[in-house]
C-alpha cells in the first residue's frame, strides 16, 4: 500500500459558469445556507432551492485534472409550486465505480435520482416532510479509493428511512440497460432528456419514527445490533439509530426490520385498513360517488416499522446540533449548542470523550498515518499497510480559526497537531 498524500487535486471549476447560483457576490457560497454541496472524485454537485449544477471533470494522461474537458450539466427538477417544494439535500451514490448518480431530497419528502447527464431516473415519496440529509455508507468510502455503497439513509425531522444499496443498484442497472437499448433504437441524436423515462417501480425501504424524545435535528443508523434479551431467536435483523435534537441531546433506538414483530403493530396493520375500507365503502354507498372518477391517486408512504427506545441524554438547555458518523459506524461525534463535542461509542452507547469550547464546530473522521517508525528507518522504500493508519477526528473551530486532529483511540484521543485556517 503506497503512502497517501495529504492533498489530491481532483478538478478545477474556475472556468465554470456559476452565475445561476449567485457566483460573484460576496459570501455567495460560504454564508449562504441555501447552497448545497456534494463532492465526488469525478464530479461536484451544487444546488440551491430550485436548481442543480453538476460539474464533471476528467483526468489527463499525467493523472492531473484536465480543465479543457470539464462539462457542466444544469438540472431543473420538477417541484410542486402549490406546496412550495424545494431541494433540501443532495448526495452522490457510487456503485462499483461504473455507476455514479446523484440523489436529491426535497422539502416534501420526495427522493429523486438523476444521472450525471441530468436525466431523471427515479422519483419516489419517502414520507411527508422535509428531507434534512442523505447519508451514504459503504465499505471504503473516501476520496482516495472508489467505493461501493451499502445503504442509503434518508433523514427527516423525527423520521429515518433506510434503502438497501443492492436494491438501488439493481434499479439503476435496469434503467441503464433500457436506456442503452433505446439509444440503439433511436440513435443518440434523437434522444433527449425526456426520451428516457424514469422507472415506474418503487424502491423497497424501511422507515421508523424516532421522535419519542422530541424533535430530531439529525439521525444516523450506526449498524446492526443484537436483538432484545427476551426476543425469540429468529432471522430478524435489528439496527441501532442515534439521534440528536433540542429536547434530548442524544437518544438511541433499536430499529426492527419487521414491523409485525410488535403485537400492537400487527393488530393495527390488520384492523386499521379494514376499518377505513369499510368506512369508504359505506360513504360511497350513501353519497353515490362517481365511480368513473379518473383522478390520479396521491402517492402514499409506507407505515412505520417498530422503533424501541434504548436510552437518552437530556441536559437542558443543551441541544444537539450535528452528528458525524465514522466509516465503520462504531463512533459518532456530536456537537451541541453549548460549544461541546461528544465522542460517542455507538456499540456501548457511552460518551467516551468530551471537548469544550468549540462553538459552531464541524467534525470529520479521517485516516492518518500512525506508525512513523517505518518512514524514519527506510524513507526511500516505505510501503504502509492498513494497520499503519489510525482513525482520527478532525475538528474545525471557525471561531478559533484552526483545525485540530485527534487520535480516536479510546481512551487516549490525544491531539496530533493543530492547523491554522483562514
Amino acid at each position: 500500500m503506497s503512502r497517501r498524500n495529504y492533498t489530491t487535486e481532483l478538478g478545477c471549476i474556475a472556468d465554470a459558469d456559476l452565475s445561476d447560483l449567485g457566483a460573484g457576490k460576496e459570501g455567495w457560497l460560504v454564508n449562504n445556507p441555501n447552497i448545497l454541496v456534494s463532492l465526488d472524485t469525478h464530479s461536484l454537485a451544487l444546488a440551491n432551492r430550485s436548481l442543480i449544477l453538476i460539474l464533471n471533470w476528467s483526468q489527463s494522461i499525467n493523472g492531473r485534472p484536465d480543465p479543457g474537458s470539464n462539462r457542466t450539466v444544469k438540472i431543473l427538477p420538477e417541484l410542486s409550486p402549490i406546496d412550495s417544494e424545494y431541494v433540501s439535500a443532495v448526495e452522490w451514490l457510487v456503485f462499483d465505480d461504473d455507476i455514479r448518480v446523484l440523489a436529491v431530497g426535497t422539502s416534501c419528502g420526495y427522493l429523486m435520482i438523476f444521472s450525471i447527464h441530468g436525466r431523471l431516473i427515479h422519483r419516489q415519496i419517502v414520507s411527508p416532510g422535509k428531507i434534512l440529509k442523505l447519508r451514504v455508507r459503504g465499505i471504503k468510502q473516501d476520496l482516495t479509493q472508489d467505493t461501493s455503497s451499502e445503504e442509503v439513509c434518508v433523514v427527516m425531522p423525527g423520521v429515518v428511512a433506510r434503502f438497501e444499496g443492492t436494491d438501488i443498484k439493481d434499479l439503476l442497472h435496469r434503467w441503464f440497460r433500457d436506456t442503452q437499448s433505446q439509444f440503439w433504437d433511436q440513435g443518440f441524436n434523437d434522444m433527449t432528456l425526456e426520451g428516457s423515462r424514469q422507472t415506474a417501480a418503487s424502491l423497497p425501504y424501511q422507515i421508523w419514527n424516532v421522535s419519542k424524545y422530541g424533535s430530531c435535528s439529525d439521525t444516523a443508523i450506526t449498524g446492526v445490533m443484537p436483538p432484545p434479551l427476551m426476543e425469540i431467536q429468529s432471522g430478524q435483523r435489528y439496527y441501532c439509530a442515534v439521534t440528536v435534537g433540542d429536547d434530548a441531546v442524544i437518544s438511541a433506538f433499536r430499529l426492527s426490520v419487521d414491523k409485525n414483530r410488535s403485537i400492537v403493530g400487527a393488530i393495527l396493520s390488520k384492523v386499521v385498513p379494514a376499518t377505513f375500507s369499510t368506512i369508504a365503502s359505506f360513504t360511497k354507498l350513501i353519497w353515490r360517488s362517481d365511480q368513473n372518477n379518473t383522478k390520479k391517486p396521491e402517492p402514499r408512504s409506507q407505515p412505520f416499522a417498530q422503533a424501541s427506545p434504548l436510552t437518552c441524554l437530556k441536559d437542558y438547555p443543551r441541544k444537539g446540533e450535528k452528528l458525524t458518523l465514522s466509516p465503520s459506524g462504531s463512533l459518532a461525534a456530536i456537537t451541541d449548542s453549548l460549544g461541546r463535542i461528544l465522542l460517542l461509542d455507538t456499540k456501548a452507547l457511552v460518551v467516551v470523550r468530551l471537548w469544550k469550547g468549540y462553538r459552531e464546530a464541524s467534525c470529520l473522521f479521517v485516516e492518518m498515518l500512525a506508525r512513523k517508525d517505518k518512514s524514519a528507518s527506510h524513507p526511500a522504500f516505505t510501503e504502509h499497510s492498513k494497520s499503519d493508519y489510525s482513525l482520527c477526528l478532525a475538528i474545525h473551530a471557525p471561531r478559533k480559526g484552526i483545525v485540530e486532529v485527534f487520535f480516536s483511540w479510546m481512551p487516549l484521543s490525544r491531539l496530533i497537531s493543530p492547523f491554522h485556517v483562514v
